[in-house]
């Protein structure tokens, strides 16, 4: 037999929990992580002072107060390996956020301070990136199908979403498509960034929530389609949710988007040693 060195295990080991003599039984698998979708995105705003009471210190509303967006995505996913592309029920999965325009340091940013998805990995995967995705169904309109059942991305092309919660209806989004753009939606197209919770259980939380950002390569958009867009909020979840609907509707889009998240980095608070 071998002799242990230090860079052996020695017990149930993995990426996350759960842990297992050999480490492939955590349900998540370490990062890179690829992500390939579809997106339903409305542009809109919101009451500054509501989005204002969303950003943790270290944050600011930034040039443009207000500013928001709902998404509707549709992704496929795999590690490096690729393996779990053989699987569409582990690769597949859909998700609604809410995006606020913010500004960290001097530098535009976007903050979810929602997010459901519909399945268990890409939630626990979002609380390790400080995302705080929820588990509910997400529905969203299929492109690319023939047929005048199929929502062709061409003038006229009609693209929806919904979100429901514990069975109620949440929010509901469409957008009708006008022209072809080149340049990407502004909330789409800034880093994000998370708060990173860890719950008190067996020791007193230490202070504040440290802020993250996401590493981010390999970004691709597909064609970038704008229109015409709905947005209804439902009376479903409590009055902070309900503090973020629209007080006005600015355009949709359509896309296909890619991109890998890398890992992560912890962002000091500005003028604080966090970090340091």
């Amino acid at each position: 037999m071998l002799p242990l060195t230090q860079n052996t295990p020695t017990g149930p080991h993995g990426y996350s929990l759960p842990l297992s003599p050999s480490g492939t039984s955590s349900m998540l698998t370490p990062p890179p992580w690829h992500f390939s979708g579809d997106v339903v995105m409305v542009d809109y705003r919101v009451d500054p002072d509501a989005a204002a009471r969303f950003l943790p210190p270290g944050l600011s509303l930034g040039a443009d107060p207000g500013a928001a967006a709902a998404i509707f995505a549709t992704w496929q996913w795999c590690s490096d390996s690729g393996e779990e592309l053989t699987d569409p029920s582990r690769s597949q999965f859909s998700e609604f956020l809410i995006l606020l325009g913010c500004d960290y340091d001097g530098n535009a940013m976007a903050r979810a301070p929602y997010a459901w998805v519909d399945q268990p990995v890409p939630m626990v995967r979002g609380w390790v990136q400080g995302m705080p995705k929820q588990f509910g169904a997400v529905h969203q309109t299929i492109s690319g199908l023939p047929g005048r059942a199929g929502s062709a991305k061409a003038p006229g092309g009609l693209f929806a979403g919904n979100l429901s919660v514990h069975g109620r209806r949440v929010v509901e989004a469409s957008v009708t498509l006008t022209e072809r753009v080149q340049q990407p939606p502004h909330l789409h197209d800034v880093p994000l960034v998370h708060s990173l919770v860890t719950p008190e259980w067996a020791a007193p939380a230490t202070g504040p929530a440290p802020l993250t950002a996401s590493e981010v390569g390999d970004v691709e958009f597909g064609e970038i389609w704008t229109g015409e867009a709905r947005l209804d909020f439902f009376d479903a979840l409590d009055a902070d949710f309900a503090s973020l609907a629209p007080v006005e509707i600015g355009a949709g889009h359509v896309f296909s988007y890619a991109e890998t998240l890398k890992g992560g980095r912890i962002l000091p608070v500005p003028g604080s040693h966090q970090g340091a």
